[in-house]
């Protein structure tokens, strides 16, 4: 999972063919920050959740932002966590680049589940405080039922409370 990706069925496909060094699926590249774009065709039912272009957009430029603020590899994850939310995090964080120095938001919708991880290189700036003061500042905007700007408030103030001095 990099960052700005919603893990899809597709992504299993990106790893696989970029671990063994063969071509990626048609229509999906690694763009330059590391994060999978992959593209659909016409008549294909979406694959991703029900987001504007222009919410995506903004939740991939606060993913930049935060990460190069903070020097944070920042990801979001959406979907549905299991009966061990915070292992089933750690999961996907490790399923990221570069997880070492990353850092995971994970959102579980119907279970109204938000969980904050880390990798090790970053543990001692993204810790439990910056997870909830990310997770404080996303709860609201959560509460309206908006999940985008969620993430972003949550992506601004935990790079702003990570950033390296």
């Amino acid at each position: 999972m990099a960052s700005g990706e919603v893990a899809t069925g597709r992504h299993a496909e990106v790893e696989a063919a970029s671990a063994a060094g063969s071509a990626l699926p048609v229509g999906t590249v690694i763009t330059n920050s590391g994060r999978v774009s992959a593209t659909r065709f016409p008549g294909q039912a979406p694959t991703t959740p029900p987001f504007t272009r222009e919410e995506l957009i903004g939740l991939d430029d606060a993913l930049k932002s935060a990460s190069e603020k903070a020097l944070v590899r920042f990801s979001v994850y959406i979907g549905e966590l299991g009966a061990d939310a915070v292992a089933d995090a750690r999961a996907v964080l490790l399923r990221a680049p570069e997880p070492a120095n990353g850092a995971l938001i994970a959102v579980s919708p119907n279970a109204h589940e938000v969980v904050v991880v880390s990798g090790v290189a970053v543990a001692d700036r993204v810790n439990d405080r910056v997870a909830q003061l990310g997770v404080t500042a996303a709860v609201t905007s959560f509460r309206q039922g908006d999940l985008i700007d969620g993430l972003i408030a949550a992506l601004r103030v935990m790079s702003t409370a990570a950033a390296v001095s």
